[in-house]
């Protein structure tokens, strides 16, 4: 039987944590930071966890 691969692009979006949560980073934190608060630039830069409706498919696209 073949091994099963990991999707690429998955494994650069998505990491789960020891207990098994997966977070994500959040969107809107790379461009445009002159139109950001500072505030606003740290809260983006927090990872947060994936919704409870896409675990199970992020899962399976990393192979857990």
């Amino acid at each position: 039987m073949p091994k099963n691969k990991t999707h690429s692009g998955t494994k650069k979006r998505f990491r789960v944590t020891g207990s098994g949560k997966v977070m994500r980073e959040q969107a809107g934190h790379v461009h445009k930071f002159h139109e950001k608060t500072p505030q606003k630039a740290r809260a983006l830069s927090k990872d947060v966890l994936v919704s409870k409706a896409d675990v199970k498919k992020v899962k399976k696209l990393l192979g857990i």
